[in-house]
């Protein structure tokens, strides 16, 4: 057998060492030091040739025949002025290892791209002259955006640029790609500050730009300078501008169109299936070491495998971890004969999440203690869903919810006050056991329209499109030495997805057992599924 260093490697090796980085080295740089890579000429010239050409054919994303509508709506609220939304870059977990990359909420919004097509990209909405034939037909802006050429076998970087080299990260949408599948004009990243800059100025018939500005802090720094070197100086002002065009982008998102309400079905159906998973999963978890990782590695799969991600992380609480609002841990062990309380939902490729929770007896059936508790939370979610019309408000929900809260308590003694003066803002004893909200809006981010006003949310009308949560819930810490034994260290919670529509609301996520004797039934049949 041969050496397994022979004296040619030796020799290889000195030449290579002859050409490597001083003690100056950036260190940037230095995390490439771990390998060797080769820059030979003769590699190079090997690397661009022989490769196959062809390219499949690009279809329009079905989400494309819906921007349009989103982006002539922004243009009409901001007239004259240049809009610009990046997609974001990656973020770093560790030296060059990025997370999996998700766009800005706002970007995918705007262009319809879902996934993690393209980070650094940069949507752009231009004002038109209004002289034009466009302006004068109603048109505010054209929108464009820029992104990176493909590092496709054509270029160098295509084997040399691990970023975006297509032989480091596969296939990329470069910008025919782009126009082919959102509909929008696409233009290399080169020419974004040039593109910016066009006519920017304080000058009247001049141009002002507004920026996402926790998207994307190189191209926002980009955006800064040009306005500074244009009259726009003043750092609250601009600062104020932007927060007015990320609050129009958060409200606008609180009606969904007909494809969002689609993604939506999708995403709660995949969900469905996570749970499923779950409870399959459930009997040989049962009293094994970190077993609520066990579970929560069942539903991550099938978010992985049925969508895009997660739509937040994974709740698996079991027992005195149910009453945590947001466990995530996920590090105990699920015991037979404790509540399981599992909040997750599944995020699709066009980004858009369910949020569901449903609380399990781990054993598959139901104590009559634990039924009554499970009941009380389930009342106070139907009576949420009966005060959620055309018209009401979110604390309308809020209102309804923790009026069977406060009533139960209060008939299970644990009130220390009656429940009009518990319920009073002056009282609010039972919220002890319920601090958090019960509702929110859902849809591209599982808190959706978060940047939306108070007004805008809280103290709107609910209105035929909206998609939101209703989640009453009941935690009973187990340090809590103001209630019977018996309580503590019981969480439950019950979560579904809600649509208005123009007769009322409708759950989307009703196809989730939740009676319980349904949930009952829908154990035993997953965990006989597991058996065959």
């Amino acid at each position: 057998m041969s050496e397994v260093i022979t004296d040619k490697d030796k020799e290889y090796e000195a030449r290579e060492e002859a050409n490597a980085p001083g003690a100056d080295q950036a260190m940037s740089d230095r995390v490439n030091n771990r390998s060797l890579r080769p820059n030979s000429s003769a590699f190079i010239d090997f690397m661009k040739t022989g490769w196959d050409a062809s390219e499949p054919e690009i279809e329009p994303l079905e989400s494309s025949k819906f921007t349009p509508a989103r982006l002539a709506a922004l243009g009409k609220a901001f007239p004259g002025e240049r809009l610009v939304i990046p997609a974001g870059s990656p973020k770093v977990r560790n030296n060059d290892c990025d997370y999996m990359f998700r766009p800005d909420t706002t970007f995918a919004y705007y262009t319809g791209l879902g996934q993690d097509y393209e980070a650094g990209a940069v949507l752009v909405l231009n004002p038109l002259d209004p002289d034009s034939p466009e302006a004068k037909a109603g048109k505010t802006h054209e929108a464009e955006l820029f992104v990176a050429p493909r590092a496709d076998t054509a270029t160098q970087d295509f084997f040399m640029n691990a970023h975006y080299g297509e032989y480091w990260v596969g296939p990329r949408a470069g910008l025919k790609e782009m126009t082919a599948m959102t509909g929008i004009e696409t233009h290399d990243i080169a020419q974004l500050a040039d593109a910016l800059s066009k006519d920017v100025g304080a000058e009247a018939g001049a141009v002002r730009v507004r920026v996402i500005s926790d998207a994307d802090p190189q191209v926002t720094s980009l955006v800064e300078s040009i306005r500074e070197a244009n009259g726009y100086a003043d750092p609250d002002k601009n600062n104020a501008a932007d927060d007015k065009l990320h609050e129009f982008a958060a409200e606008a998102r609180m009606v969904k169109d007909e494809y969002e309400i689609g993604e939506m079905r999708k995403a709660v159906q995949a969900t469905k299936h996570g749970f499923d998973h779950i409870l399959a999963k459930l009997p040989e978890a049962l009293d094994k070491p970190r077993s609520e990782r066990i579970l929560e590695g069942a539903f991550n799969a099938v978010a992985r495998e049925e969508g895009n991600a997660l739509g937040y992380d994974t709740i698996i609480a079991s027992g005195e971890h149910a009453p945590i609002l947001h466990w995530m841990r996920n590090t105990g062990v699920v015991r037979k004969g404790d509540m399981l309380l599992i909040d997750a939902g599944v995020e699709v490729n066009s980004l858009y999440t369910a949020d569901i929770t449903r609380t399990f007896p781990t054993n598959g059936k139901f104590t009559d203690f634990q039924r009554r508790l499970y009941q009380a939370v389930l009342d106070s979610q139907q009576a949420g869903f009966e005060a959620a019309k055309p018209g009401a408000t979110y604390s309308d929900i809020h209102h309804a919810c923790m009026r069977v809260i406060a009533q139960r308590l209060h008939d299970w003694g644990l009130l220390p006050v009656d429940v009009e003066e518990s319920l009073s803002p002056e009282g609010q004893q039972h919220r002890r056991w319920l601090a958090c909200g019960v509702a929110h809006h859902l849809g591209l981010d599982v808190h959706d329209c978060a940047q939306a006003r108070y007004e805008s949310y809280q103290g709107a009308k609910i209105e035929p499109g909206m998609i939101f949560t209703i989640e009453p819930g009941l935690y009973f810490r187990e340090d809590d030495l103001l209630i019977p034994p018996e309580y503590r260290g019981i969480g439950i919670r019950i979560e579904d997805d809600v649509l208005m529509t123009e007769n009322g609301p409708e759950w989307i996520s009703a196809g989730i057992p939740k009676q319980p004797d349904d949930v009952e039934q829908w154990m035993a049949d997953m965990a006989a599924g597991s058996k065959a």
